[in-house]
């Protein structure tokens, strides 16, 4: 399938991690994991936790698991999705039997579509067969009005060529759906893979066009046609490009919002004509639109006249055979997977037929067998244990939003308004898509796949004039994965994501809150980070921030982005701090509030360790172990070019080096490896900045009802707590006693009686 291929709603929500995992897994009845919460086993203890916490936590786990030969990488996400696509695979099994199910009812749907989709005799048998009328089609071009016909059918049926028409939410009047043109049409991953001009990236380029002329000659042309097609195809997706905007750019949502009258985009691309594209769409609508990005329909409007129409279907001819290639016979499939699978991620096998089959079903007809899934395996306790802790941290982000020193009461009255306004989803939806128009039979799969991808674009066509439908999910629901949506203010867990490690309804709170805990609090800080913050509690793009609290935070999140950047992925390839610092500094906002909600569930109960654990030690090594992470070469390159999420060991320490928490939790130094310098610590979401070398002693007594002392013991503030410091060795951890709050101005009305100490 074309790796451009992106739904409107996909692209704006902030996922928890990279959409790698198309299908996945939920919360399944029976045991609540295979083992232990925190396994001893997966650790390496041989380092220190102060040298490299995420080694020190899966050491054991990374050296003893391999990628399997299918997988470009091996996680913490690919063990649920492959413990849970052996659930989905018997709900796929079940329907595909069921040849007697009631015709547009999900059992059949789901059942003929795998079916379809399994069927590797017939595709072998059909060759490129089924896209015959299609290739008709295009071959029947001759003008540019007729190649403007095609590329209006192209969008009907889910392909973003050369450019992506849809419905979508007025991004300034959250409530309206306009329709909304963007940047597309290019097949490799990342416009930086036409524009760089270093060794690899040409390197890569000569690969592609290899590909494209194996596949086109695998459809009929002779070589040497293939090949001269190939370099046009490889000259058109350059110049679309060349105009398009960098992932870096895009991450500013003011840079991708132009709106303008219907007529005022027929002046700016006066080659395109735009009523006969939205004719041939079924667009009656001709009122106000949002443009993305004028200076690409700019080039696409010059590229009208300047590319011939035989080139343009050479063009559009390429990306139907793309996007079908992986459901064609075994040489388009093998020369797909050798290009997308091995060249561009490094795996050496293709995933069985059946894993390739449920994604495509769950792409298709997502919601079909989301709702088979959740029938079997989604049981309401774990929904209502998730929403009680989607409360609980709700309160500690309120409580931490309301005591910051550096935001103004104007900002933060606008902030408590937007957290208050969070819509929360959990588990899957309560409105399922209606199919019921699609015909889905046992006959070819990318027929399937096709009418589904039409039936879905005219539904999101029929949006527009309506009012906004809140109660729409972007994710299926056995999708391993989170995300938070800035237009619909809006924060969503599918079901796939309340299992193990993420969530244990048998585990300790520490567990749970280091797990699904920092899932939560990562969507929350979402709608507060560089781009969620330019959107109001309505879902507007509104800087609702004072100019003097923007650049505080600019100032704060800075320090993230200058420490990402230090980091090195692989060989001398560093992160991109600018491309990945909303996910980043969601990360360490996440972290720090699940912190502080676990701090407020432990009031008033014993501090009792497990395995040799106390809770905060436990609550580290549970965020640590989701990040458990093996990944080829090429997949960490084409993530540190496309994925706006850090590598999973950086996911873990990143955070953890600026946390005073972590720190005083381990027993361990400033001067360790883990801790950032003091200056350079990153603080978003509190006003602390002590640390256990540095610490607050009272003239009078403390009392630590906890610990059985009546005496002046040195403790420290931590993001606005008082933690009572034990002199514990780094190997057993400090004991951290959370005493009430005391924030700085209370601090300054009692510097009195307070006098600072320093300890060694």
């Amino acid at each position: 399938m074309s790796h451009a291929t992106r739904t409107h709603l996909a692209a704006l929500a902030r996922p928890f991690f990279a959409m790698m995992l198309a299908s996945g897994l939920g919360f399944v009845t029976g045991p609540a994991s295979a083992g232990k919460p925190i396994d001893p086993a997966n650790m390496d203890t041989s380092v220190k936790p102060g040298d490299d916490f995420y080694h020190y936590a899966n050491g054991g786990w990374l050296k003893n698991t391999p990628i399997p030969a299918s997988e470009s990488r091996w996680g913490a996400f690919s063990e649920v999705l492959d413990r849970n696509q052996q659930v989905l695979h018997g709900i796929l099994e079940e329907a595909a039997k069921k040849t007697d199910a009631p015709k547009g009812s999900a059992w059949q749907m789901v059942g003929d579509f795998y079916a379809s989709a399994m069927d590797s005799a017939k595709a072998e048998a059909d060759g490129t067969k089924p896209l015959d009328d299609e290739f008709k089609r295009i071959a029947a071009i001759q003008t540019v009005a007729d190649l403007q016909d095609e590329i209006a059918r192209a969008q009907g049926m889910g392909a973003r060529v050369p450019f992506a028409l849809f419905a979508g939410q007025d991004a300034k009047h959250s409530t309206d759906v306009v329709v909304n043109i963007s940047q597309a049409g290019l097949s490799l991953p990342d416009r930086d893979y036409y524009t760089k001009q270093d060794d690899a990236a040409k390197k890569l380029r000569d690969q592609y066009v290899a590909h494209v002329t194996k596949m086109l000659t695998l459809a009929g042309d002779d070589a040497t046609t293939a090949a001269a097609e190939a370099q046009t195809i490889l000259g058109i997706e350059t110049q679309l490009a060349n105009a398009s905007l960098t992932r870096v750019q895009r991450r500013d949502p003011e840079a991708s919002y132009h709106k303008m009258t219907f007529d005022s985009l027929g002046t700016i691309t006066p080659a395109i004509q735009w009523g006969r594209i939205y004719d041939g769409m079924g667009i009656a609508d001709r009122g106000p639109l949002v443009l993305g990005q004028p200076e690409f329909i700019k080039q696409v409007n010059a590229m009208m006249t300047s590319v011939p129409v035989a080139d343009w279907r050479v063009y559009l001819r390429w990306h139907l055979l793309d996007n079908a290639a992986a459901w064609l016979s075994s040489a388009f499939v093998d020369e797909d997977f050798d290009f997308g699978g091995h060249i561009l991620n490094g795996t050496t096998e293709k995933r069985p037929r059946w894993k390739r089959s449920l994604q495509l079903v769950d792409g298709s007809i997502g919601d079909a067998l989301g709702q088979l899934y959740v029938e079997k395996t989604f049981g309401p306790e774990a929904k209502a244990r998730a929403r009680k802790m989607v409360d609980n941290l709700r309160a500690e982000l309120r409580d931490r939003i309301q005591n910051l020193e550096w935001m103004s009461a104007e900002t933060k009255t606008q902030a408590l308004r937007k957290l208050d306004a969070f819509q929360v989803k959990v588990g899957y939806t309560d409105k399922w898509k209606d199919y019921s128009t699609v015909t889905i039979d046992r006959g070819p799969a990318i027929l399937n796949a096709l009418r589904a991808g039409q039936f879905e674009y005219k539904r999101n066509l029929a949006k527009l004039g309506k009012p906004v439908d809140r109660t729409e999910w972007g994710m299926t629901p056995p999708t391993v994965n989170a995300y938070y949506n800035p237009r619909m203010n809006e924060i969503v867990f599918p079901a796939g994501i309340l299992q193990p490690p993420f969530f244990d309804a048998q585990a300790d709170d520490a567990v749970n809150y280091g797990g699904i805990g920092a899932v939560i609090g990562h969507e929350m800080t979402h709608g507060f980070d560089d781009q969620g913050r330019k959107s109001d509690a309505d879902g507007n793009l509104k800087d609702w921030w004072t100019p003097a609290d923007a650049e505080k935070y600019n100032v704060r999140s800075k320090l993230v982005e200058t420490q990402y950047d230090g980091y090195v992925a692989i060989d001398t390839l560093h992160v991109n701090g600018k491309l990945t610092l909303g996910e980043n500094t969601a990360d360490l906002g996440g972290l720090s509030v699940a912190y502080g909600a676990l701090q407020k569930a432990l009031k008033g109960k014993p501090r009792t360790k497990i395995d040799g654990f106390t809770p905060e030690q436990r609550f580290f090594l549970s965020f640590a172990q989701i990040w458990r992470n093996n990944a080829r070469p090429e997949a960490v390159r084409l993530r540190i070019a496309t994925d706006p999420h850090s590598p999973g060991m950086f996911r873990c320490n990143g955070p953890l080096s600026n946390m005073a928490e972590f720190e005083a939790a381990f027993g361990l130094k400033d001067t360790d490896p883990m801790m950032r310098p003091l200056a350079e610590r990153a603080k978003l979401w509190s006003d602390a900045d002590a640390r256990p070398g540095e610490v607050w002693s009272p003239r009078g007594r403390v009392d630590d009802e906890r610990a059985g002392r009546s005496k002046p013991r040195p403790f420290a503030l931590v993001r606005d707590r008082w933690l009572v410091l034990s002199p514990t060795p780094a190997t057993s951890g400090g004991t951290c006693v959370t005493l009430p709050y005391l924030n700085r101005k209370t601090l300054a009305l009692r510097s009195a009686r307070l006098a600072r100490t320093r300890t060694t």
